[in-house]
Formats: C-alpha cells, sequence, structure tokens
C-alpha cells in the first residue's frame, strides 16, 4: 500500500486511456487517506470506472467473490446527498452483513461548502495571476462532479443466495437509485429501501430474534479541521450501518469518509460527518439527540417488518423524532426505549398517511400517554363513562366556542384511541363498531343538548296544550342504526318531532323550531374531513329537498304503503334504531318501522334486482375490482340478508333487526338460510368489512373502495394490514387477491341462487 499521494505520470502510465485532467483532479481533490488504503493499479481501476461515468450511467458496481459467502463489493459513483444510506440498505436488502468498509469522498475545493449534486464550474491556478479564477470546464464530461469511491466487504447471512442473477438485479437496482438521487428524489429512495429492507429483515428475525444491543457513540471535533469524527461501537446486528447512515441523512447531515470494521459481533466505525451546508456538529446539544435518534432509528428499523408498510412507518417516526426534539419532551425518548412500544408504533405508523396526518401528528402530545396505558383501557366504553368523561371535559364553561372546541377535541381523542387499539390489538371488528357506535350515539346527544340552549335564546320550544315540550328524537340509519359503524362510516341519522294530536294552529311553527334546532346541532360536530364522523341526514323524507326534522305525522304518512317513499327507502328503514332524545317518541317510531317495512305488502323483488343491476353497471369502474358493488361484494350479502328480513320478516319478528349479523343468526335459525349459507355469508362479511377499514384507513377516503391493481405496492401493503404477512410479500398479495376472489364468487352465488329462484316464483 502506498502512504502518499502517487505522482500523476504513475498513474497515467497504468492507465493511458483515462484523460490526464481527470486524473489529475481526482489526485488533488481525493481525500488523503484514500491513498494509504489503496495501490497504485488499485487507483488507476478506480480512475477507469469514473473516465465512465454519465448522468446515464452515474454509479459503476465491481463485485469479486471472496471465498465462501464473502464478497468484494466496489461502488465508484457520482457523490449525492443520502447515496451512503443507500448503499448499505441495498446491501442489505440483498442479505449481505457489511464487515468492513472503506468509504472516500471528493474533498471540496476552497469554494464549495456543500457537496454539489450537479456539475460546477472548475477552480483552477493561472500561473500569470494570483488567487483564484473561474474556468469553464471544457473536458471531460462531468469533471468537476464529486465522486466517492466505496469499497465493501461483506457476508451473506445464511438463507440468501448472491449468485449472478442476484448481482446483475443488484447491479441494476444501484444504478436505478442513483439515477433517482441524481433527480434529488431522495425521500423515493428511501422508501424504496425501507420497503425491500423491512421484507429481508422479516427472514432475519428468525436467526436474529433479538435485535436490541445498546450503541456507544462519542464525538470528536478535534481530530480533524472539517469535520466531526462520529466513533460507533456496538454489536453487529442486521442492517447496522443503515439504520445510523439513515439518522444521518434524516438530519440533514453529510457522510464523507467512513471507516466499517467488525470483528466477529462487534462494530468499530468511525465516520466523517458534516453540517449538510458544511460545518462540525459541535452543540453538545445536538450530538445528544444525534445519538439518541440514532439508537432509536436502529432499535425501530428492525421492527418495519410488523409496518404494513415500512417506508411510511419510518417517515412518520422520524417526523415524532422531530416533534420531540423540537418539543423537548424527556418522557417520549424514554417511552420510546420500551420495545412493545415501538412494535406499536410500527403497526400504527405504517397504516397510512391519512392517520398520520390527521390523527397521529396533530395529537402527538397524547400519544404516549394513550399508549402508555393502551393495554389497561378497554376497547368498548360504556355510554354511561363516556357521557360522564365528556361533561367532566367540557367542564362548568359557559362560552359556546370553548363548548364546541372541547366536545370535538373529545370526539377526536376518542376516535383516535379506538382507532389506535383497534390497529394495535386487532379487536374484533363487532367490538370496533360498537365502540365507535357508543362514542357517536354520546356526542350527538350532547350536540342536541347545546344547540338547545343556543336556539332557546331566539326561539321557544314549542310545547303541547298540558305544558310540555314536544318530544324530540333522534335515530340511527345504516351502520349506525345497525351499530355498525366502521372506520370513516357515515353517521346517517334522522330527526323526529312529535305534536301528538295538538292541531297545527295551536302551536307556535313547530317545524321552525326543529330545523333550527338540527342547523344549530349539525354546527357542533365537526368532521375532520371527508368521511370520517360526517352526519349523513340523506336518508330523510324527500333526502335533500325535504325538511331536515320532521314530524311523527309526516314519518307515518311518507313511510306507508300508500306513501311516497320508494322502495329502497323501505328496505333502508330496516336499519332504523333510537339513538337519543326522547325514548316513547323512539319506541312509537320503531314500531311504526316495523309495522310498515314488514307489513304484508308484497316486496317488489324486480325492482330491488334492477337496482343491484345498475350498481354493478354504473358504480364499478371498467375493468377493476369495487369492494362493496362488484358481484359478490358486501353489498350482495347485505342485500341477501336485508330481502329475506323484507319477504319474511312480517311473520317472522326474530327477524326485525337493524344489526346484520343478529339477522343471519335468526335467518339460520328460522331455515331460510342453509348452516353453510349462514356460516359462509357471517365469515365473508367481517372480511370485507375489514377490506372496507384497510382501504379507507389507508386511503382517507371513505368513496374510494376500488382493489388495488393486482401484484402492486398498494395491493402488498394492504395485504400486510389484512394480516396476510408471508416471507415473501408478493406471494402474500397474490394470496389475498385469491381470498377476495374466492369469498367474492361465493356471496354472489348464494345471492343469485336465492333471488334467482324467488325472482321467478
Amino acid at each position: 500500500m502506498t502512504t502518499s499521494t502517487p505522482s500523476l505520470a504513475t498513474i497515467q502510465r497504468l492507465c493511458p486511456d483515462v484523460d490526464s485532467v481527470l486524473i489529475e483532479d481526482f489526485l488533488n481533490r481525493m481525500d488523503p487517506e484514500y491513498y494509504t488504503h489503496f495501490a497504485p493499479k488499485e487507483i488507476a481501476k478506480h480512475l477507469g470506472f469514473i473516465a465512465q461515468l454519465s448522468l446515464s450511467q452515474p454509479g459503476i458496481v465491481e463485485i469479486h467473490p471472496r471465498g465462501r459467502d464473502e464478497f468484494d463489493v466496489l461502488v465508484v459513483a457520482y457523490d449525492y446527498f443520502a447515496e451512503f444510506a443507500t448503499f448499505c440498505g441495498l446491501l442489505a436488502v440483498y442479505g449481505l452483513d457489511i464487515r468492513e468498509a472503506l468509504i472516500f469522498t471528493y474533498q471540496n475545493l476552497e469554494s464549495e461548502s456543500a457537496p454539489s449534486s450537479g456539475i460546477s464550474s472548475r477552480m483552477t491556478r493561472d500561473p500569470f495571476r494570483t488567487g483564484w479564477h473561474r474556468k469553464k470546464p471544457v473536458r471531460p464530461p462531468g469533471l468537476m462532479r464529486k465522486k466517492v469511491v466505496d469499497q465493501f466487504r461483506v457476508r451473506l447471512f445464511p438463507g440468501f443466495a448472491f449468485g449472478p442473477e442476484e448481482q446483475q438485479h443488484f447491479e441494476a437496482t444501484l444504478r436505478e437509485y442513483l439515477q433517482l438521487l441524481e433527480a434529488r428524489q431522495f425521500s423515493e429512495v428511501r422508501a424504496r429501501v425501507n420497503r425491500q429492507l423491512a421484507e429481508t429483515l422479516g427472514k432475519l428475525h428468525q436467526q436474529f430474534p433479538e435485535f436490541s444491543h445498546p450503541v456507544h457513540i462519542r464525538f470528536d471535533n478535534t481530530s480533524s479541521t472539517t469535520d466531526t469524527i462520529v466513533e460507533i461501537q456496538g454489536t453487529d446486528t442486521p442492517a447496522f450501518l443503515y439504520t445510523f447512515a439513515n439518522a444521518l441523512s434524516m438530519r440533514r447531515l453529510y457522510l464523507v469518509k467512513a471507516l466499517i470494521d467488525v470483528d466477529g459481533t462487534r462494530v468499530r466505525n468511525r465516520l466523517y460527518v458534516r453540517q449538510r451546508h458544511g460545518g462540525k456538529i459541535e452543540s453538545k446539544t445536538d450530538q445528544q439527540e444525534l445519538a439518541v435518534t440514532a439508537a432509536l432509528m436502529k432499535e425501530f428499523t428492525h421492527y418495519l417488518s410488523w409496518a404494513p408498510d415500512p417506508a411510511k412507518a419510518l417517515e412518520h417516526f422520524d417526523q415524532l423524532l422531530d416533534q420531540l426534539r423540537t418539543t423537548h419532551t424527556r418522557k417520549g425518548y424514554s417511552l420510546l426505549q420500551q420495545g412493545t412500544i415501538l412494535a406499536q408504533l410500527a403497526k400504527l405508523f405504517g397504516s397510512s398517511d391519512y392517520l398520520w396526518e390527521d390523527c397521529l401528528r396533530r395529537q402527538h402530545a397524547v400519544l404516549f400517554p394513550a399508549m402508555k396505558g393502551l393495554a389497561r383501557q378497554p376497547l368498548v366504553r360504556s355510554k354511561a363513562e363516556l357521557t360522564k368523561s365528556l361533561r367532566a371535559f367540557l367542564g362548568s364553561s359557559k362560552d359556546e366556542t370553548t363548548r364546541k372546541a372541547r366536545l370535538n377535541a373529545f370526539k377526536d381523542r376518542e376516535l383516535f384511541r379506538i382507532d389506535m387499539k383497534h390497529l394495535v390489538e386487532h379487536a374484533p371488528l363487532q367490538d370496533f363498531s360498537l365502540a365507535l357506535t357508543n362514542l357517536a350515539e354520546v356526542i350527538i346527544e350532547q350536540a342536541i343538548q347545546e344547540a338547545r340552549r343556543v336556539v332557546a335564546r331566539t326561539r321557544k320550544p314549542p310545547r303541547l296544550p298540558h305544558g310540555r315540550p314536544c318530544p324530540f328524537a333522534v335515530f340511527g340509519l345504516g351502520k349506525l342504526g345497525g351499530r355498525e359503524l366502521g372506520y370513516a362510516s357515515d353517521i346517517e341519522v334522522l330527526f323526529v318531532y312529535d305534536t301528538g294530536d295538538t292541531p297545527p294552529s295551536q302551536l307556535v311553527h313547530p317545524s321552525d323550531y326543529y330545523e333550527a334546532l338540527v342547523q344549530e346541532m349539525l354546527r357542533w360536530i365537526e368532521a375532520k374531513r371527508e368521511g370520517i364522523f360526517h352526519i349523513d341526514t340523506r336518508l330523510r323524507p324527500h333526502g335533500d329537498k325535504g325538511l331536515l326534522a320532521n314530524s311523527f305525522q309526516e314519518i307515518r304518512r311518507y313511510y306507508d304503503v300508500h306513501g311516497m317513499a320508494a322502495p329502497f327507502e323501505r328496505q333502508a328503514l330496516i336499519k332504523l334504531r333510537h339513538i337519543a332524545g326522547d325514548r316513547l317518541l323512539g319506541r312509537k317510531v320503531e314500531a311504526h318501522r316495523d309495522a310498515y317495512v314488514y307489513s304484508r305488502e308484497p316486496w317488489p323483488l324486480d325492482v330491488a334486482l334492477g337496482l343491484r343491476e345498475r350498481q354493478m353497471k354504473e358504480l364499478v369502474p371498467a375493468g377493476s375490482i369495487h369492494v362493496k358493488y362488484s358481484p359478490g361484494g358486501l353489498i350482495d350479502i347485505e342485500y341477501t340478508v336485508q330481502y329475506l328480513q323484507l319477504m319474511h320478516g312480517w311473520r317472522i319478528p326474530a327477524l326485525r333487526t337493524p344489526n346484520t349479523l343478529e339477522a343471519l343468526t335468526a335467518l339460520r335459525q328460522q331455515h331460510l338460510l342453509s348452516e353453510d349459507e349462514a356460516t359462509a355469508l357471517e365469515d365473508d362479511y367481517l372480511f370485507f368489512r375489514q377490506l372496507i377499514d384497510a382501504l379507507r384507513m389507508v386511503r382517507g377516503n371513505a368513496q374510494d373502495l376500488v382493489l388495488p391493481s393486482s401484484g402492486s405496492e398498494a395491493m402488498i401493503f394492504l395485504a400486510r394490514r389484512l394480516g396476510f404477512v408471508y416471507e415473501n410479500w408478493k406471494e402474500g398479495a397474490l394470496a389475498l387477491e385469491r381470498e377476495i376472489s374466492r369469498r367474492m364468487a361465493r356471496a354472489h352465488r348464494i345471492f343469485c341462487e336465492h333471488f334467482a329462484k324467488a325472482r321467478l316464483s
């Protein structure tokens, strides 16, 4: 090995085809320590690779076997931000453990304060003038681009292969990632590496059940005039170097040189780093934060296999660490050092961008207290307990703005707790639905009380002749009525008041008062985004054209065999259930529901089947699968149950329930569905409800229920959210696709077998 920079003549003799200007630039700018590790022949080889670099080929890889399951991997490339982390991550993705590494980068010219990501002007010395002047580069192309020479010695983990095919794929992937770095797509590269790495770590967990080991980090600002030297010692674990390099890049720190050595299971690393735009890491606080961040990132990375989408999980975890850094939350840092918390966060943070933005990011202050007691908290809180907690949270303040803000803060906090508990513990769908339903009913009840106080300032409530206020009640429809709410389900409601037998002329405009009351009540409940606790009033008489509140007399006239309600409205009324307000009125409306919905009046099945055919044609995009409306989707299951309820409920009171699963049980017991049919429909119903929740959670859109394209990354992450966790992630996605297809075929077959016969009869 040479110990000093070789002469230009020496290197030119070894690589005569390389431009002398490029050689001179290399010899002048490469880190001096580079020459203590590489002989002139190796230097000439590196220069030969550098001469081949271009925008279309920003990096060159050379791989040499080094005995049994060991390889030398040389990468010569243009210099990019986050490049070293990319190399380390990609090596780990292919099951390659870094045992030694020599990482060298061109030094900055005097005019440069930060690593260049493009071609810059060359600084040259004019022999006839003093000082420096700019000279436009003529040859060769890309001369002034900074370069890196990274030499890795790697060892293959058991169970992985790195033959010619894998090596070729590795080189192609690395070139692709370098081109993305050239385009400054740093986040995209990190996301791809994290996604692939999580799959690899899932395989390695069987070999390394314990990834948690302490890391000792020391900062040295005296041994280098330009860089902070970070000395790392610890136990070697898979992707150890990647996690630290990733922590550096996420903190906008630039690595200029590294000396990596692994002896057995012990790691000894020296990393030379600087701020993104130059300068050392001088602040003790910054050093401590980097050390803590690096240790937490190292631990969290090894829980990525728990995350449905590992790239999102790591990105959101990094944002959380940033928030903790800016808010100085020491308790948060200490809590994050618990492995169970990190595993739970991986599930939460890897669920969706939408959940993070709408819940986790905004409520990070309550995240840790909620997670700390997560195991002790029940998913389902009773309405009495929720009401007590809500009123305590509202306090004694009379200020309308304050009370409204607190009402919605309580709602959002409880939604966050329910969603988090459901995601982390995989609670049964029925419990999840009941928890959401109880919350919705309590919030609606309180909003009515608040609205009464506001409206009372300008209007007197209408009273019956004996002086009592007219009864008023709220009814749930759809998923709320069936106690079947899911993630982002609409809160469908119907408002009814009762004037009894009192002639309208004896009351002071009751419709005006209750219209104002409902309008005010709706203003009190804020939906965080479309579909998240959105109050839907469209299922009222006359739809959007009708009044928000209807008298009981109008309800009886509209929902009557001779009334104006369409057949689909009769079907929708199956789900009606009293949820708030006057109980006596609630029972009266429910009794009328039973008399109307389950009357002996024939059910127009042809009309209903025609509507179902239109849904399949008009609501399912061509060439796609819609989880709700495609043949065999959720609607086929719900309609199978509801059609049978409408056809037989007049003679079998047990069928008169707004809950789908309860109705399925009754249909089985009454032998209207066979044991096999009822079991299949119940299983498929729960499956498709969970599938819909997963789609809504990742997309943040309650309406977009079209499946991702086959084999796509989106389908892979959807499969992982639903528990289809395979060693090969694509196999998991294909297994989910097969399962969806099987269940849809079965549900549609049962639907057609029952109602093709009924239609003929």
